[in-house]
């Protein structure tokens, strides 16, 4: 098997995406598998050389090396244009000229969780494929109205229907960037991942990214979603909290105590305890990691 490590380089690690790394980590080496790391670059105006470095060095720190990469999503383009080509020439791709203000005065209150659904304003009437996908345009794909079945192996059943979860989704920016969805699925799939393991702010984007799978002719990974770290203000950790970035953690903290301090959130270990990840290996089970949400005290 083989898993990874997807983090994107737009400021400094916080606690909750080491957490995410070590259970990857440890999901990937219990089953005796590789775990690759990949930086996920492809936001042109937020990533920065300077947070790879720190990425890489901090895992490093950490004691969780990476066995392949690391690979970067930018240098990735021409594989994504011919794979759009493939899309376009199924006739599910178009071009999108709403505004992110038009759009959002369409929407109907959803749960709290920053959902928009497109509805399909700019959708032609007759899909056809396009003359040419290389005018610098933003891009979407078709989806039906169609549910997805799949099940997380941490959150078990779970059925999405596209239409009204997110309706048809960007592929390509406007400026030429790639959108996440197709970045993911590609890179996923061509370096062989089998299984995915992330934060369950992501849980419900697995339905588009199996889509993709499906129409690429890929077969998906397995998907486990994690319980996010919150603060103390059961918001989820972002890079703006910096007492629980790396940059600070690294002044207070040794390395076996940051990895103690997360095997125990994640269950593995009763209480609090310097170890470092090869220690978990044998300790990893799924069924100890928590499905609630933790707040960080």
């Amino acid at each position: 098997m083989k898993g990874r490590f997807a983090p994107s380089p737009t400021g400094r690690m916080h606690l909750g995406n080491i957490y995410s790394a070590l259970l990857s980590y440890l999901s990937a080496k219990s089953q005796k598998g590789q775990w690759v790391l990949r930086i996920e670059d492809i936001d042109p105006d937020r990533s920065r050389i300077e947070f790879t470095k720190h990425i890489l060095d901090d895992l490093q720190w950490l004691g969780m090396p990476w066995d392949e990469g690391p690979y970067y999503q930018s240098q990735h383009g021409a594989i994504s244009h011919q794979h759009l080509e493939q899309l376009n020439s199924l006739g599910l791709v178009y071009p999108c000229h709403c505004t992110r203000a038009e759009i959002m005065a369409t929407q109907a209150p959803h749960e709290s969780d920053g959902r928009v659904v497109y509805k399909g304003t700019c959708r032609p009437i007759n899909p056809q494929p396009m003359d040419t996908v290389d005018t610098p345009q933003k891009l979407r794909l078709i989806v039906p109205d169609r549910d997805i079945h799949f099940t997380d192996h941490h959150y078990g059943p779970h059925t999405v229907n596209l239409s009204s979860h997110c309706g048809d989704f960007i592929l390509r920016r406007a400026d030429g960037a790639w959108a996440y969805q197709i970045a993911v699925v590609l890179d996923d799939a061509l370096m062989g991942i089998t299984e995915v393991v992330r934060g369950r702010d992501l849980l419900l984007s697995t339905a588009q990214q199996i889509y993709l799978h499906q129409l690429l002719g890929f077969t998906p990974p397995s998907f486990a979603h994690l319980p996010l770290l919150c603060n103390s203000s059961m918001q989820r950790l972002s890079k703006r909290d910096k007492s629980l970035d790396m940059s600070h953690l690294r002044t207070t903290h040794t390395a076996p105590q940051i990895i103690g301090i997360l095997a125990h959130h994640a269950g593995l270990i009763p209480s609090p305890e310097p170890l470092m990840p090869q220690d978990l290996i044998p300790l990893f089970s799924w069924a100890k990691v928590p499905t609630s949400d933790i707040i960080l005290k």
